[in-house]
C-alpha cells in the first residue's frame, strides 16, 4: 500500500436536530481496500456520500488525492466513482447506450463497451432498456460503468443488495480487480465476512462516530463487543439478539 489518499479529520453532517456522522477522523492509504461496517443508521452512506461530494459536512475537513473536499469538488469526482443505493441509469436506453453515453462523458472509447457487459454477464441483453431491468441487473450495470471510468477512488455502499450468490462473487472479482490496478476500494457493507475476506483495513460506525479503526482481520470481534455493550446498556443478555 503507499501513502495516504485521504485524510479526514472531525467530519460531522447533521440532518435537523440529528448527528449522522460526529467528529469522524480516519486515513486510508492508496491502493488498499477499507471496509466501513455498521449497524443501519451508524452513518456508512452518510460518510459516503460527504466524500464523494455529493453533500457538504457542517464541519470538520479532508483530503483526497491532494484535493480539499470542499474547495476541490470537481477535481475530487472526476477521480471518484460512487455505487450506491440509486443506480443513475437512463430508464429509456439500453445497457450497450448507457454504457457509451457514459464513455462519451468520460472521453473513453466505446470499443470496450461489450466487454464491459460481458464482465458483468449482461451481454445477452445490451440491447435491451434498463426499464425491463431487475434491481440486480441494475447494479451489475452500475459495476459495468464504475469499471468503465478506471477512476483512483471508488466507494462501494453496500454492493452487494439486490445481488444473487452469483453477483456476490462478482462484487468480490471486481474488487480484486480494481486492488490489483492499484486502485483504491472503500466498501460499505453488513456482509463481515466477506469484507474481511477482502479488506486490509476496517472502519467500525456506531451512531455517526468511529467506534474503532483497524486491521479487517479483526473487524468481527470488535463488533461484537460493542454489540456486547449496546446489549447491556438496553438491559439484555449480552449475546441476545433484539
Amino acid at each position: 500500500m503507499g501513502a495516504i489518499l485521504i485524510e479526514a479529520e472531525n467530519l460531522a453532517r447533521r440532518y435537523g436536530r440529528r448527528w449522522a456522522l460526529a467528529d469522524v477522523s480516519f486515513t486510508v492509504r492508496s491502493g488498499s481496500v477499507v471496509m466501513v461496517a455498521g449497524r443501519n443508521g451508524s452513518g456508512k452512506s452518510t460518510l459516503f456520500r460527504v466524500l464523494s461530494t455529493a453533500i457538504r459536512p457542517d464541519r470538520g475537513r479532508a483530503m483526497i488525492n491532494g484535493f480539499d473536499l470542499l474547495r476541490d469538488r470537481e477535481d475530487i469526482r472526476r477521480m471518484m466513482a460512487l455505487l450506491s443505493h440509486q443506480s443513475y441509469l437512463y430508464e429509456s436506453l439500453t445497457a450497450r447506450e448507457n454504457l457509451s453515453v457514459a464513455a462519451d462523458h468520460l472521453g473513453r472509447s466505446r470499443n470496450g463497451v461489450m466487454a464491459l457487459l460481458e464482465r458483468v454477464a449482461l451481454a445477452n441483453r445490451a440491447d435491451d432498456p434498463v426499464s425491463t431491468f431487475s434491481a440486480g441487473m441494475r447494479k451489475r450495470l452500475s459495476f459495468a460503468r464504475v469499471l468503465l471510468q478506471e477512476p483512483t477512488l471508488v466507494l462501494f455502499d453496500e454492493p452487494y443488495g439486490q445481488l444473487d450468490p452469483e453477483g456476490f462473487m462478482l462484487v468480490d472479482d471486481v474488487v480484486r480487480e480494481l486492488k490489483a490496478q492499484g486502485t483504491t476500494v472503500m466498501i460499505a457493507t453488513h456482509q463481515l465476512e466477506r469484507g474481511v475476506g477482502l479488506a486490509d483495513e476496517a472502519i467500525l460506525l456506531e451512531a455517526g462516530r468511529v467506534m474503532w479503526a483497524g486491521r479487517a482481520s479483526e473487524v468481527m470481534e470488535h463488533e461484537t463487543q460493542i454489540a456486547d455493550r449496546r446489549a447491556r446498556s438496553a438491559g439484555r443478555e449480552p449475546g441476545v439478539a433484539c
